[in-house]
């Protein structure tokens, strides 16, 4: 008698049998229309006047194998960069976003002195900000200065920690001021009601653009080959010096497509999530 109740009707089989044949019927159309697209591109590139010199400079089969390795192998640099980078972006972007909120006249000189540093930083090129730590601290000669590595990536966690700020601060700027008063009345302190109330909220709020962030910082981690360390960058800039050809560029860029990939599928996967939740109610 329940499997009799729980049954659909047949109003409601043919519904869903004719929504799956539609699906099936827009996957074979876009499948076919990708395919017809990219003969017709692969037949516009292959036949352009200048084709050949393009693929020999570009796209060497022999070169790319030989620069392959090299490559790799400064990727891995690249890698770890990124890791500790991203987290120590984000932990400084928090902490200036959190000084940023705070209230009070007691408390005005450190909300200045956090604005001015994420406005000077979020101004200043990071190519500027990599030579003035890798190239710049170095010539001050002073005793106990790190290795130009570190010194790049500092430039890229005080460069990116003001960028991340701002989300951070549109994240908590974004909580009704009715949850913090609320939490107060529950008489929470001001540190547990950011801990508890607004912080949580404030991250899960600007999830994607913390993401898209990282991906940039992702790219950005191959500048730090101008303060001289051997990543993917570099080990491509001398794979190219020494054939005068472009193909380690392209294998190091692939690698680095191939690298992005996840953490971007991580960002369209949150970013679809938050649209969801956001539009459950409508």
């Amino acid at each position: 008698m329940t499997a009799e109740l729980h049954r659909p009707s047949a109003i409601q089989r043919e519904r869903i049998a004719y929504r799956r044949r539609q699906t099936i019927r827009s996957v074979l159309v876009a499948a076919v229309s990708t395919a017809a697209v990219g003969v017709l591109l692969y037949g516009a590139v292959t036949g352009a006047p200048g084709w050949d010199r393009v693929r020999t400079s570009f796209f060497n089969a022999r070169i790319a194998r030989e620069s392959f390795p090299a490559v790799l192998e400064g990727l891995w640099l690249n890698i770890r960069m990124l890791v500790v980078c991203a987290a120590l972006s984000l932990a400084l972007g928090l902490f200036i976003a959190v000084l940023r909120t705070l209230r009070g006249p007691v408390f005005f000189p450190v909300r200045a002195l956090a604005s001015s540093y994420t406005y000077v930083f979020r101004g200043i090129p990071l190519i500027i900000v990599i030579y003035l730590f890798a190239y710049g601290v170095p010539g001050l000669r002073l005793r106990g200065t790190p290795g130009v590595l570190v010194l790049g990536g500092a430039a890229l966690v005080v460069t990116y920690g003001a960028y991340l700020a701002e989300v951070f601060r549109a994240g908590i700027e974004s909580v009704h001021p009715s949850q913090l008063a609320a939490a107060r009345s529950l008489g929470l302190t001001y540190r547990q009601t950011m801990r508890h109330v607004v912080l949580p909220q404030a991250v899960r709020r600007v999830a994607p653009p913390l993401l898209n962030d990282t991906v940039a910082l992702q790219k950005d981690v191959g500048l730090v080959s101008l303060a001289g360390p051997i990543d993917a960058v570099r080990a491509a800039q001398i794979g190219t010096a020494e054939n005068f050809n472009y193909t380690p560029y392209v294998v190091a860029a692939v690698l680095f497509v191939l690298l992005a990939l996840p953490l971007i599928a991580v960002t369209d996967t949150v970013t679809l999530r938050a649209a969801r939740r956001q539009n459950a109610g409508t």
